[in-house]
């Protein structure tokens, strides 16, 4: 008797799977399976149960070419894939429902192939640091070159238009991909940590992104010359991190948070002696690290409760902290061995994680109900960002060093720059 398999346990062992054997080597397992069960089948002259074969065959490879579109994008895995089907449909040649099901499969594959295709495209002539994020200011510019505020003077739009740009950047980040973590770590030394893994492209640009906000926070404190105006630009990333935590964009609250908490923007104790903090201390004490973020885990469930009742798009919309997601699915890879003593592998421990990823994924393909604001999009994505270096130069000239720390520090910068000059 052929059990129906379930939708989540199909999707858990195709992504489980490839931490033990490649997709193609499963695959061609799969072939030969399909061909002996055929000869099996026939030999019984049992067609009843060759057509029920058939069937879940078929949905296997549904659900596969959907859930894992690129694990065929080689034309070995294509040709097995049709040499599958071909047998699947001589087994039940009466039936034109399986031939449908198999023309409409095969071509929603060609689709997704052809559209990730023309994605990577994209990514390879974006992938240039400078095209990504615009250039690194090595020095200060002038006073009077536009800021944020120019462009956006409202909170809640840039938390929008913040919230458009990590829809679109984590849409473009696959099950296989979070897997990949899994699969490098034990592929590679123990004590290595995530830095030294193989990333894919998605996962870098993504990482990326969350550093670069930050830095543009930074820099936009940093570069404002007068106290007064810096004052207003930290209460004004300080609003704008609220409203990402209002609306569950809670990647775009934390890049805030941690570009407001570097040190060059942090130690500019006389700008922050204006500032009204209050609402700064309840950002910090939702992303309190206490307790493994125990704050921002529970304000995160309640996103996800929202989530799963919403009407609307916006109710929908839940953004998590990645690299903390990521760790979620470090530790639970870490905590857990592969396999059982039996030597059965431990499929609770990817039942978990793979119910982790379907949750994100299905977070990622939340449409954004926000209307795009181009220039405001364009400025996020391409205004001019300090190095560190220069951070530190312009927070020493906004407020001077305090202590013999920081005298030697600005001493050193200064004769670098002498030097360089």
């Amino acid at each position: 008797m052929f059990l129906e398999p379930q939708r989540t346990y199909i999707f858990t062992f195709l992504l489980s799977s490839r931490v033990f054997i490649p997709p193609h080597d499963l695959l061609a397992r799969v072939g030969q399976i399909c061909l002996e069960q055929r000869q099996q089948l026939e030999a019984g002259s049992d067609k009843a149960r060759l057509k029920s074969f058939s069937a879940k065959i078929v949905q296997l490879l549904k659900e596969w070419t959907e859930a894992f579109p690129y694990d065929f994008q080689d034309e070995k895995a294509m040709a097995e894939l049709k040499a599958i089907t071909h047998r699947v449909t001589q087994c039940d040649e009466e039936n034109c429902t399986v031939k449908k099901a198999i023309a409409q499969m095969t071509q929603s594959l060609l689709l997704s192939l052809a559209a990730r295709s023309q994605l990577q495209e994209l990514r390879e002539k974006l992938r240039s640091p400078a095209m990504d994020k615009g250039p690194i200011l090595k020095a200060k510019p002038p006073a009077a070159q536009k800021d944020i505020l120019g462009v956006c003077c409202d909170p809640l739009v840039l938390a929008q238009q913040l919230t458009h740009i990590e829809l679109e950047r984590v849409s473009s980040i696959h099950p296989e991909d979070l897997m990949q973590i899994v699969s490098h770590m034990d592929s590679r030394d123990k004590h290595r940590c995530r830095g030294d893994l193989i990333k894919t492209y998605s996962l870098e640009a993504y990482d990326n992104w969350f550093n670069c906000l930050s830095m543009l926070v930074a820099t936009e404190v940093c570069r404002v010359v007068k106290k007064k105006h810096r004052t207003r630009m930290l209460e004004f990333f300080i609003d704008v991190a609220r409203e990402c935590f209002n609306i569950g964009n809670f990647n775009s609250m934390m890049a805030i948070i941690s570009g407001m908490n570097l040190s060059p923007v942090a130690r500019l104790k006389k700008t922050w002696s204006k500032v009204k903090t209050a609402k700064f201390d309840v950002l910090e004490h939702h992303m309190d690290p206490s307790s493994n973020f125990c704050n921002y885990r529970t304000a995160l469930q309640g996103a996800t409760q929202r989530s799963q009742m919403a009407n609307s798009s916006r109710e929908k919309i839940v953004i998590p902290v990645f690299n903390l997601f990521v760790k979620d699915i470090y530790f639970l890879h870490k905590i857990h061995t592969n396999h059982l003593p039996n030597g059965h592998i431990n499929f609770k421990k990817f039942w978990d994680i793979s119910r982790q990823i379907h949750e994100f994924m299905t977070w990622t393909q939340v449409e954004c109900p926000f209307e795009k604001d181009k220039k405001i999009q364009s400025y996020l994505l391409t205004a001019p960002i300090y190095s560190e270096e220069a951070l530190f130069i312009a927070s020493f000239e906004s407020e001077g060093p305090e202590n013999h720390m920081e005298k030697d520090s600005w001493k050193t910068l200064r004769t670098t720059l002498l030097n360089r000059a």
